[in-house]
């Protein structure tokens, strides 16, 4: 047990963990950018780190079921983690869903998109985040969860 997540984490936070396409395919898709293990197999331990926090994770290749999610829950959790994959450089939809719910939201990169193809470094999301962690593999999660815990962002009207 890690003492990371353990301090000042307010009682019954919700938080949830959303991840757009292939993002099912972790550690079976190409493991060199991405890592060999996959979230399912990761997510235990960011339960284990936070055991004060309410975690839940989502994952679509549908980017009208990530929306949908996004409508959902935008303004009834404290925080979302969001690694929109893919769409993170050609969604404008999921760009005006960020902007448009009150949850605030951590975009969150595997791997470092300043290191990646060019049309990869533009993200249309970034701008309606309150934070970007990109390049740590799956220890972004956990980066973007503490940040939520440090922050203590009230479930309504938090903007940054």
């Amino acid at each position: 047990m890690t003492f990371f997540g353990l301090f000042n984490a307010p009682p019954n936070m919700d938080i949830l963990i959303i991840n757009g396409p292939n993002l099912n395919l972790l550690g079976r898709r190409e493991p060199g950018i991405y890592g060999n293990r996959s979230f399912e197999d990761f997510f235990p331990e960011l339960e284990e780190a936070f055991p004060k926090l309410k975690l839940a994770h989502f994952q679509s290749n549908h980017e009208g079921a990530l929306l949908d999610k996004l409508h959902e829950i935008g303004f009834s959790h404290h925080g979302i983690v969001l690694n929109a994959g893919g769409y993170t450089h050609t969604s404008v939809a999921l760009a005006d869903a960020v902007a448009a719910i009150a949850t605030p939201v951590v975009e969150v990169h595997l791997s470092n998109l300043a290191a990646r193809e060019d049309f990869r470094q533009k993200s249309l999301l970034g701008r309606h985040c309150a934070g970007c962690i990109s390049g740590f593999g799956l220890e972004s999660y956990r980066l973007a969860v503490q940040w939520f815990v440090n922050q203590q962002p009230k479930r309504v009207g938090f903007r940054v």
